[in-house]
């Protein structure tokens, strides 16, 4: 499972969530090998008085991704470069004002369905 967090400010992102999804999505397909109907996704769009960061754009983007452990340092690596190579081009960004985060827990740490996540057989891999 894995689910991502895009925070950015209001002014610059409203209206371009698919985009950024689809390049998202994209990334993860490629470096984590999810399917294609594996997507979850929340934009958090503040506006410029909540969203302090001194030193960035206002097109700066955090990318936090939510998933469960498993996946080798080697996997993690190819999704944050997917991500650089990919987001910044396509969306005009510098290297500076996009940031991604990857958080783990462990699936038991997960309810889905009604069960923990350790008790379910998902149709990708996890451990890469």
């Amino acid at each position: 499972m894995t689910q991502i967090k895009i925070y950015g400010r209001r002014d610059a992102w409203d209206g371009r969530q698919r985009e950024v999804s689809d390049l998202l999505h994209a990334c993860l397909r490629e470096a984590w090998r999810l399917p294609e109907d594996k997507r979850f996704h929340r934009f958090l769009l503040l506006d410029e008085r909540d969203w302090i960061c001194p030193r960035r754009g206002e097109r700066y983007l955090i990318v936090e991704v939510l998933c469960f452990t498993g996946r080798s340092e080697d996997a993690k690596r190819a999704l944050i470069g997917e991500v650089y190579r990919r987001l910044c081009p396509a969306l005009g960004l510098d290297a500076d004002d996009l940031e991604l985060t990857i958080v783990e827990m462990p699936p038991v740490n997960w309810g889905i369905r009604g069960v923990p996540a350790d008790e379910l057989t998902l149709p990708y891999p996890v451990e890469l």
